[in-house]
């Protein structure tokens, strides 16, 4: 699939699901099943309900904002921010001396992280509209960066790593949550527009997904966690389904998908002092 029909596919699925997220299965059936994901991937009942409800859609794979240790007065890019759940849990952490960006290239889903943020009263944070692999933002203007299960919907995830790179400042980290492959996906499920959506067909290697990172200029890497866990949850919510779309794999091809992936969580440094 070319790059710029996978933006398309991208971009029209999860569009559909900013419109729809909270409605999909009627309110209720869908805020618990999201509260069970984000449960199970990392966040915990304070977090869920510190930022406002529709921002979490139950789109994630791991708890970026968890592992990034922010402190008071940081700036913070998060890289696919969606409705603006982990950027408004940053903002809580960096205080109204810090600011958090969220840049995402579905406008859809800056318009109801916009909404978001001025539901909660959040003065520092802003989204931008932009692609991750041509970042809206200064060069070594960021103190730390975070992307929860989006950099493998992009096909040129040595582009996004090196756009990282320039936008931090010396000394700047990154921590990704993210799906990458442990063995290579049936040939079917790789070239499944449905799949790629769905964060399956994007993924890359592991180990190959860590050297794009190290490749980029980055230091002081190190993996974090790694679970299967997770990608069976988070494929079992109505707002994941409302972006993947059906499959419509055999148990076979079933098993061996979930067999195949895994999310991670990524950290990384940019040489350098602040």
């Amino acid at each position: 699939m070319k790059e710029d029909e996978i933006k398309r596919v991208v971009r029209q699925s999860y569009a559909k699901v900013a419109r729809n997220a909270g409605r999909c299965c009627g309110p209720s059936d869908m805020q618990e099943a999201v509260m069970e994901t984000s449960k199970a991937i990392g966040y915990t009942a304070e977090d869920l309900a510190a930022a406002p409800e529709d921002a979490n859609m139950g789109l994630g794979c791991g708890n970026p904002t968890a592992i990034a240790t922010l402190a008071k007065g940081e700036v913070v890019l998060d890289l696919g921010s969606g409705g603006g759940f982990d950027c408004f849990l940053a903002a809580d952490k960096v205080g109204s001396k810090g600011k958090v960006i969220g840049v995402d290239m579905t406008p859809e889903m800056i318009k109801k992280a916009r909404k978001n943020a001025e539901k909660g009263g959040y003065k520092n944070v802003e989204f931008r509209l932009g692609e991750i692999e041509n970042l809206p933002v200064a060069d070594s203007s960021v103190d730390v960066i975070i992307s929860n299960c989006v950099i493998n919907l992009a096909s040129d995830k040595k582009r996004i790593f090196e756009e990282t790179f320039r936008v931090l400042r010396p000394g700047g980290r990154v921590i990704v949550s993210d799906m990458v492959l442990l063995k290579e996906l049936p040939k079917e499920i790789k070239n499944s527009v449905a799949a790629y959506v769905g964060c399956v067909a994007g993924a890359m290697l592991k180990d190959d997904y860590l050297k794009v990172i190290e490749k980029a200029g980055f230091r002081k890497l190190r993996l974090l966690k790694e679970t299967r866990f997770p990608v069976q949850v988070a494929l079992s919510t109505p707002a994941a389904n409302e972006a993947i779309q059906p499959l419509k794999l055999s148990k076979k091809n079933a098993d061996k998908l979930v067999d195949s992936i895994a999310s991670i969580d990524v950290y990384a440094v940019k040489p350098g002092r602040k």
